[in-house]
């Protein structure tokens, strides 16, 4: 698959996953009650169900495209762009794991709550970034702590 198309599907998948309903809390709602544990837990499922669909479609389509070129560069342009379809679907692997993580989490009733300070992190946050564990301050700080150790 050409790199532009690669960035179309990525971008569909975020658009995708962006679309929902922002949670707008009741006055005097308590913090991770219910209600939005429920509308966390479904973002979460339908971002991991989309991501599956696509490790189904990846698969589909190795199995389609796999040919033997008798051209070395056609046989290595279609190696390598194996080879990176397979490394984007390692890394959504390694995402559907933390989406299961998070969902555990609520399941625990542990979520929305910063796992260095405890601060809750905040609906709009997690809407951005469902599976985050850290609020911001304490995610800015990770950060440039991080950049400081890389020099």
């Amino acid at each position: 698959m050409p790199a532009k198309a690669r960035s179309k599907k990525k971008n569909e998948l975020a658009e995708s996953f962006q679309n929902f309903t922002p949670y707008k809390p009741k006055r005097g709602e308590e913090y991770m009650g219910e209600p939005q544990q429920k509308h966390f837990k479904a973002i979460l499922l339908d971002w991991k169900g989309q991501l599956m669909e696509e490790v189904d479609r990846t698969v589909s389509h190795m199995k389609d495209e796999a040919a033997n070129f008798p051209d070395p560069a056609d046989r290595a342009t279609q190696e390598e762009e194996f080879s990176l379809e397979l490394r984007a679907r390692d890394r959504e692997r390694k995402l559907i794991r933390k989406i299961d993580k998070t969902i555990d989490r609520i399941d625990a009733d542990d979520y929305g709550f910063c796992d260095a300070c405890g601060v809750e992190i905040g609906i709009k946050r997690l809407e951005a970034r469902p599976t985050a564990t850290l609020c911001i301050d304490c995610k800015t700080l990770d950060e440039i702590k991080e950049k400081l150790q890389l020099g």
